[in-house]
């Protein structure tokens, strides 16, 4: 178990299986952090992680074509594309059980961000607990994306994905008293965003909340910045970035199952180059 290193997981939706696969690595060398920082399917992704479940995250793999895990009946239905429920309390509760005891006695505590459409904030969310009431609340909350998502109402709050705030929460891991970082990225080394073709549809579309608004707005040069930092802290030795060393070979809404799962066995054949760099970082402080 590492202590005073955080681990840092960017979202990404479906490229979040990279991120599985980077974890179930990690899980495979006995390689725990006891700080993590997830937004949207990287802290969807990291929960079986915490819980000790080895390739749970491909297990549950398997359902991501089933119609109710995400398709545009559920959309024209509810509004949600992804169906929040099934994915985050029958799939764990039903079909690829997730062990909430274990979860929840872990020595590993995780961090869920979200974003406040009232205030445009983020906020960040100890998730700690083995209520399945409460994971399903809190994933949806970090994975409702604009548009194709309704904000979820928790404690008399609305929510919706973290990354519109924090897409990259690497500075609150520092802030919040550790000394380094792992980052876990899922895009390539050198991408940067482009601003939204989308952002007058966005506008009116959540016209009555404008600190959000101001948020997404904003969302793409605080991005890019972030990545600057990244890129700053990663030559002063200060965090060990892991992303995809081919590009990107799935989009964030690429749900078949064959595909993603080839993007999971590429990823851990790059982990095994990438392991013992990140041993060393660990031990010595050096690349």
């Amino acid at each position: 178990m590492t202590h005073n290193i955080a681990l840092v997981l960017e979202g990404g939706g479906f490229r979040g299986i990279f991120t599985a696969a980077v974890l179930d690595a990690f899980h495979e060398s006995e390689l725990f952090f006891n700080y993590l920082i997830g937004v949207s399917a990287g802290a969807a992704y990291s929960v079986s992680y915490v819980a000790r479940q080895y390739r749970r995250n491909l297990e549950v793999n398997r359902f991501v074509n089933d119609p109710r895990y995400c398709s545009l009946a559920n959309f024209a239905k509810t509004g949600n594309y992804f169906n929040w429920s099934f994915i985050y309390h029958e799939i764990p509760l039903q079909y690829v059980p997730f062990d909430y005891q274990v979860y929840s006695q872990s020595d590993s505590r995780l961090k869920v961000v979200v974003t406040d459409i009232e205030t445009g904030l983020p906020e960040y969310y100890e998730l700690r607990t083995d209520s399945p009431e409460e994971f399903r609340d809190w994933l949806s909350a970090t994975s409702a994306l604009p548009m194709i998502s309704k904000p979820i109402r928790i404690n008399g709050h609305r929510y919706m994905d973290g990354g519109l705030s924090d897409s990259i929460p690497v500075a609150k891991a520092l802030a919040d008293g550790n000394d380094r970082a792992v980052v876990v990225l899922t895009r390539p080394k050198g991408y940067r965003k482009k601003p939204s073709r989308s952002s007058w549809l966005l506008r009116f579309r959540y016209r009555h909340y404008p600190k959000l608004i101001e948020c997404i707005h904003k969302r793409t040069e605080e991005y890019n910045a972030t990545l600057d930092l990244i890129d700053r802290l990663e030559v002063e030795g200060r965090i060990f970035v892991i992303r995809p060393a081919n590009g990107n070979l799935v989009s964030r809404l690429e749900n078949n199952p064959q595909k993603l799962e080839l993007f999971y066995n590429s990823t851990l054949k790059q982990m095994k180059s990438e392991l013992p760099r990140l041993r060393k970082w660990l031990e010595d402080g050096v690349l």
